[in-house]
Order: C-alpha cells, then sequence, then structure tokens
C-alpha cells in the first residue's frame, strides 16, 4: 500500500513515519524548507507525490487545502481515497470534494483528527465522513487510530471538530491570558500552580497547552474563524468563539515572526523620504502594486510594517479583528478581492487604527468618507470610492500572506505608499534595497543637475540648438 502525504509540517511529518512503522510506502510533498523523515520518498511535486497511491493525506493547513487538492485532482487514480486532515470549516470541505470528484474518480473522505498529533502521533483519535470515511476507519484502524465512521456527507466530521474547537482552544487562549496577567502582577508561579491543580495532567497538561497555542495560534485561529462562522450558522452567538480566535493571533504574533527579520524602527525612519518610483526603479520595477489602487486624498504617504487581512468582497470585520492586535508602526494591507461595490473602510474605523497607532491603510477594494479621512490625516490608498457601507459578517484571516494590486504582501514586509502608488518590500531585503533605491535617487539628481548646467550654459552662450 503506498499513501503520499502532502504537507511535511509536526503532524505530517507524524503520520508519515507512522506509515512507514507499519509497512506503507510513503511518498510526501511540501514546497516549503522542512525536513524529510526518514524512508520517506520526497516528491518535487504533488502529481509525483500522488502518483500510484492508494491513499492521500491533505495536512497542508486550510489556507491551501482548497488549491492543493485541485492540484491534485486530476492525478488520482480511480480507487484512491482522498482525506483532507485539514481543520476546516464544513462548506470548505464541501468545495474541496467538490474539487476532487470534478477533476478524478477518486473517492473523497472528510477527516478531522481530535485529539494531539504530538502526543498519540499516528494513533489519535479521528473523525470521518463522506464516501471514502470507512475506507479511512479501515487504514488508520490497522495503525491504531480509534476511527468514528460518521457516513453521511463531506462536512459533518469537520463540524464535530469545530464544536470541540470551541471548547479546547477556549481552554488554551483562558491558560495564555491568565498566565500572562500573572506574569504582569508577578505572580505567575502562583498562577501556574492553580491551574495544573484543575488539569489532568497537571503542569505537563498547563505547559502544553500554554506553549502550543502560541506555537500554532494563527492556524488555530484560523480554525476558530471557521468555528465562529459554525455558531452563526446555528443562530448561536459567535463573538466567543471569534474573542478566543483574537487571543491565539495576539498569543502567535510574536512567535509566528520571530525567525522573519524585523524591519527596525530607525529603518522605518531611513523610508520616510524615499520614493516609490525609486524603489521600483532599484528592484527592477517588480515590487509595486498596480496603478489602480491610488491614494484616495493628494499628499497622502505611510511608511510601515504590513499588517495583513484577507476578507471576503464588501465585508471589513476582519479589518476590525486587525486593528484590535495592531501596533504603532503598523499598516494595515487588504485584500479584499478588488471589489468596489462597498467601502471596506471610513472615517470611523479609521479614527480607531490610528489611535492605535496604524500609520495607513491600503485596500484591494473600496474606501469612503474620504474628506475627512484627509481632514485627520489618515493615509489611505484604495481601488475605489464609494459611500455605500461594509457588511460585518466576516470570513476573513489575519496576518496572512495577502495578494494585492498583482503582488504578495506577508506579514511584516516593508510598505512604502505615496502619491505615485505603493511599494512593498521583503522584510530582509528592506536594507539592500534602501541603499539601492538611494543610488537610484543620487543618479537622477546628478543627472538632473546635468541638464540644468547644461540649459543654463546653452542661455548664457545664446546656443538655441
Amino acid at each position: 500500500m503506498r499513501v503520499a502525504v502532502l504537507g511535511l509540517g509536526e503532524a505530517g511529518a507524524l503520520y508519515a513515519t507512522g506509515f512507514l512503522e507499519n509497512g506503507w510506502s510513503v511518498a510526501g510533498y511540501d514546497p516549503g524548507d522542512v525536513s524529510t523523515p526518514d524512508g520517506v520518498e520526497r516528491a518535487d511535486s504533488v502529481e509525483a507525490a500522488v502518483a500510484g497511491s492508494d491513499l492521500v493525506l491533505g495536512l497542508t493547513g486550510a489556507k491551501a487545502a482548497l488549491a492543493v487538492a485541485q492540484e491534485a485532482a486530476p492525478h488520482l487514480g480511480k480507487a484512491t481515497v482522498y482525506a483532507d486532515m485539514n481543520a476546516g470549516a464544513p462548506q470548505l470541505k464541501g468545495r474541496i470534494a467538490d474539487a476532487v470528484g470534478a477533476a478524478s474518480e477518486a473517492v473523497f473522505a472528510d477527516v478531522s483528527v481530535i485529539g494531539s498529533v504530538p502526543a498519540y502521533r499516528h494513533r489519535t483519535a479521528l473523525v470521518a465522513s463522506g464516501p471514502g470515511a470507512t475506507v479511512v476507519a479501515e487504514h488508520f484502524g490497522t495503525l491504531g487510530a480509534p476511527v468514528e465512521d460518521l457516513g453521511g456527507e463531506p462536512g459533518a466530521a469537520s463540524a464535530r471538530k469545530l464544536l470541540r474547537s470551541v471548547f479546547m482552544k477556549g481552554l488554551g487562549a483562558i491558560i495564555v491570558q491568565t498566565v500572562e496577567a500573572g506574569r504582569a502582577a508577578g505572580d505567575e508561579g502562583w498562577v501556574r500552580e492553580q491551574i495544573a491543580a484543575e488539569l489532568a495532567g497537571g503542569a505537563g497538561t498547563l505547559e502544553r497547552l500554554y506553549t502550543g497555542t502560541a506555537k500554532h495560534g494563527e492556524r488555530r485561529a484560523f480554525e476558530t474563524s471557521a468555528a465562529a462562522e459554525l455558531m452563526a450558522e446555528l443562530d448561536l452567538d459567535a463573538e466567543l468563539a471569534r474573542a478566543i480566535g483574537h487571543v491565539h493571533l495576539l498569543a502567535a504574533r510574536p512567535e509566528g515572526l520571530r525567525d522573519v527579520p524585523r524591519v527596525s524602527d530607525e529603518l522605518l525612519a531611513a523610508h520616510q523620504d524615499v520614493a516609490t518610483a525609486n524603489i521600483g526603479d532599484a528592484v527592477d520595477r517588480l515590487g509595486l502594486l498596480d496603478s489602480g489602487i491610488r491614494p484616495v486624498w493628494s499628499g497622502a504617504r505611510a511608511i510601515g510594517r504590513a499588517l495583513t487581512v484577507w476578507t471576503r468582497a464588501g465585508d471589513n470585520r476582519a479589518i476590525h479583528e486587525a486593528i484590535k492586535v495592531a501596533k504603532p508602526g503598523d499598516i494595515i494591507v487588504v485584500n479584499g478581492e478588488a471589489d468596489t461595490s462597498r467601502a471596506l473602510v471610513g472615517e470611523l474605523i479609521c479614527e480607531r487604527a490610528k489611535a492605535r497607532g496604524v500609520v495607513g491603510m491600503v485596500l484591494d477594494g473600496a474606501a469612503r468618507d474620504i474628506d475627512v479621512l484627509a481632514e485627520i490625516g489618515f493615509p489611505v490608498w484604495a481601488r475605489a470610492v464609494t459611500p455605500a457601507g461594509p457588511y460585518k459578517f466576516g470570513p476573513g484571516h489575519v496576518n496572512v500572506p495577502v495578494s494585492v494590486g498583482g503582488l504578495v504582501c506577508r506579514p511584516g514586509d516593508l510598505v512604502v505608499a505615496d502619491g505615485d502608488g505603493i511599494a512593498v518590500v521583503a522584510a530582509e531585503e528592506a536594507e539592500s534595497v534602501l541603499a539601492a533605491a538611494r543610488a537610484v535617487e543620487a543618479d537622477e539628481a546628478g543627472r538632473r543637475a546635468t541638464i540644468r548646467a547644461t540649459a543654463a550654459a546653452a542661455a548664457g552662450t545664446g546656443d538655441a540648438s
């Protein structure tokens, strides 16, 4: 038997090793710089990984799950089971099932992991639904994993997972905030003792939940966002689930950005008078957003670290969420799906952003109240202006890579915006690009001086040539 593991992160690597230990042939694919477990055949593409596989495990994370399934589907065998094991909304699982069915005769299974994979490895309990659920139960059962076969449609297993996530991720969020409060009050040790005394597993469980919330905060925030959507669909109040997601984003931000070079305050200050045109010339014109995104008032200029947002067209709930985690010097960069029918921001939300220290916003979408934005001096770049206000239902995601104006912008990237447009510079390249932009500036200044000197000399000699 052969299994393909798409995504060799922590969970993917553990599942790959588990199948190897049970006699399976294992192929793995991951575009990231992650290690390959011993004995796993590292494929150089999704197609190569899934070719000839009896079982395919989707473990890429929910954000990439649909795109990866679409890439894999044309290369799946007739009897292959495609098991999406990412924590996503039931609707997402339905779209993935449709993508697999549209391009192949493979069988789809919605599989949710119920428990800690680092703790239980390939024996972690699962819930499965969809046409392939029974086969998944058989395969994982031979590995020693308890599998609940719900039958039914794709999405049923995901819904179970999300219902559990409200409690489990909520518990992690409570622990993080309580420990941090104890630390701030100088009583962290006592607070930890109190929490550990109430938990099965004591201090070990506390530490696992505390560190796991920070380590996997961004992914878990995505998961709790999906849980909030489910609760709203059940006509229940979803604010608690959304608040849990906010805590996970806050916990994840330092950890998630720790390995990414941070644009220093000094480097931001050094860019204050650098033109976006010079930055564009310095990077061969490849780092500029398309010209459809323009300043909404004359004279706007902003330089900051990208705080990214991906939101549904015409909906600004995720922008509100971003403002709650914003730090001074951030510039909010929004993938609004290029929709211009409804404004994503107006005067009130921009006032709140300014009060948090946000230096501006770049919207692949629309804005309104532009006269007031000019009056308060808050710079905004947008694709259009409209008086129509936004929806506020979600979904949306904060601090994920986004596509805006034809470019990918990552959290923490340097963003320079002025009257000409917007430049995005990778954080790790900000210093070298600054030097190159200064060189372009100096060269242009020299050429202008030469032109003026030549014109002055010609005027002095009466040369009209």
